[in-house]
């Protein structure tokens, strides 16, 4: 019996790495450089102790608390416990993400795309493609905690000992399981590929927000998330295994129960019942922006909420951080002082560079949402009748215009609001409007570069991706890696002004848009002349 559920999966994980091989070496690559670059960068960055101390001070403060988890070997704060502390929590949620979108790839996607079908028709296992699934995810992972943990320890760091460089990629790897698991799991009880993502999206959030109000506030609360879990595990100070073995365990219940519900459902259906849709369609729905916007309806109410929330989690820190910058003798020199500014006001702007670039993820998926459907070969349907190419792509670029621009104004809404509460003297809001929007020329750049893409090159708009990334890495962390300054100019986002501490530079701002408008325009003219992919 449980030998033909699961008849050839070893043949099915072997397609699975034949179709994934090129992405999964992508990922494993990328960790595994920046996780070295960033921990070599902690021992330049600060080389006396004197140095090491102060950073550890600023790791004191609830804000930064809430952020990246409570601080471990403080005391002694060596690059090893440095590099844990900084790192490990973000790494992670990266970790999530790659094990989510590769897993539903692969599961709720495929099913959707006929593929489990055609495969079932063969003597496959009903279990077979969920197991080879999770046995390729869970290797991918397992390989990736050996690549860290002996990537980290070949540095040769004095603070950084083997068994703690293993810990911190075994750590990594649970989290990539967990998720995996999870992933599986709302395969199964979602009915499409979008709902999928969307709940594994929602138990990352959740877990993530647990972590920081039990951090910050009752340490009880963060036994309820799974990065509460692996943050236990004080990398390079204490080096305990417990929370690794109590995610991987948590995990593994989490299989055993996708695996029956996958045995006892039909296939393309869910356990999450979808309600009927109308009998007629609304004039909205009948024309093809209305018919974009049902499309990622749920999608865009998600993404709104998240940007919202993601606001008023920063903002509600704000309070502290005067009093925090103003005593602490290093962040002030990092901060230094701008006439008719704040410290805060000046922390602004840093900030606002790492929203925009978050909120440009939406726009991009709004976007390339195009390609997505003429991928699943519906387009055909829709250019079939009096509609014209130009009015289905515009459609398409005025939602994620449009809704980009709604998101980002959400995520600024959300930080504001939350900090004219905690703070004594509220920054102005007219100040942190104008420090926000204009970062919209370069998420219009990041947009009409998937436009360019969608238009001559559909293949390759894993590249618009990449490049946000890419922008992310230069902008964000540009400073802390000690990038050159040319690196960062290659990306829209190094090019915008830093309100309000740079004054306005109107020529940059419009450069931006001038340029995203002819990559827009190039892209539309590509699109009217390929061929739909089939």
């Amino acid at each position: 019996m449980w030998k033909q559920l699961f008849s050839q999966t070893g043949t099915m994980a072997r397609f699975i790495i034949r179709r994934d091989r090129i992405r999964l070496l992508i990922w494993l690559i990328s960790f595994l450089l920046i996780t070295i670059v960033t921990a070599s960068a902690f021992t330049g960055l600060y080389s006396s102790e004197q140095e090491r101390q102060a950073i550890a001070e600023t790791m004191r403060n609830p804000a930064m608390t809430a952020m990246i988890g409570i601080g471990y070997g403080l005391d002694d704060y060596t690059a090893g416990p440095m590099m844990a502390h900084q790192m490990l929590l973000f790494t992670a949620i990266v970790v999530a993400l790659m094990s989510i979108l590769i897993v539903t790839r692969h599961t709720r996607a495929d099913e959707e795309e006929g593929r489990i079908e055609l495969i079932r028709s063969l003597p496959v296992g009903r279990l077979s493609n969920v197991s080879a699934t999770i046995i390729v995810m869970v290797s991918a992972n397992v390989v990736l905690s050996l690549l860290t943990g002996f990537g980290l320890s070949s540095l040769q760091i004095e603070s950084m000992d083997l068994e703690g460089s293993l810990l911190y990629g075994a750590a990594l790897g649970a989290t990539g399981i967990f998720f995996t698991a999870i992933t599986a799991l709302f395969a199964q009880l979602s009915e499409n590929s979008r709902w999928t993502i969307g709940f594994s999206f929602t138990v990352l959030g959740v877990a993530y927000l647990i972590r920081a109000v039990g951090d910050v506030s009752n340490e009880t609360i963060s036994w309820f998330s799974p990065f509460g879990w692996i943050l236990k595990t004080e990398v390079y100070v204490n080096n305990d295994w417990w929370p690794v073995i109590l995610t991987v365990g948590a995990a593994i219940v989490v299989v055993v129960i996708t695996l029956f519900l996958n045995e006892n459902r039909d296939l393309e259906s869910g356990f999450f019942p979808s309600k009927p849709g109308r009998k007629y369609a609304s004039r909205l729905l009948q024309s093809p922006i209305g018919l974009a916007f049902r499309l990622q309806r749920t999608g865009i109410i998600a993404w709104a909420i998240g940007m919202y929330v993601l606001g008023v989690s920063y903002g509600s820190v704000f309070g502290d951080l005067e009093s925090f910058f103003t005593n602490n003798e290093m962040m002030s020199e990092m901060l230094s002082p701008v006439e008719g500014l704040s410290l805060t006001e000046q922390f602004l702007a840093m900030l606002m560079s790492v929203i925009s670039m978050i909120c440009t993820v939406p726009a991009l998926m709004f976007m390339l949402k195009l390609k997505a459907e003429e991928k699943k070969e519906r387009m055909d349907h829709l250019l079939s009748r009096a509609v014209s190419r130009m009015r289905v792509m515009g459609s398409y670029l005025i939602l994620s215009m449009f809704f980009g621009s709604v998101m980002l104004f959400l995520a600024l809404l959300g930080l504001w609001s939350a900090s004219i509460a905690v703070m004594d003297e509220a920054i102005l809001f007219p100040m942190m409007f104008e420090a926000a929007m204009v970062y919209l020329p370069a998420m219009w750049m990041m947009v009409g570069l998937a436009v360019l893409f969608i238009g001559f090159f559909p293949q390759l708009t894993g590249f618009s991706w990449l490049y946000l990334g890419y922008s992310f890495l230069v902008v964000y962390l540009g400073g802390l890696l000690q990038f050159p300054e040319w690196m960062g100019k290659l990306s829209p986002f190094g090019h915008v002004p830093q309100l309000p501490v740079e004054e306005m530079d109107s020529s940059s701002v419009l450069m931006l848009t001038c340029i995203a408008a002819v990559l827009i325009v190039v892209g539309f003219i590509g699109y009217r002349k390929r061929d739909i992919t089939r």
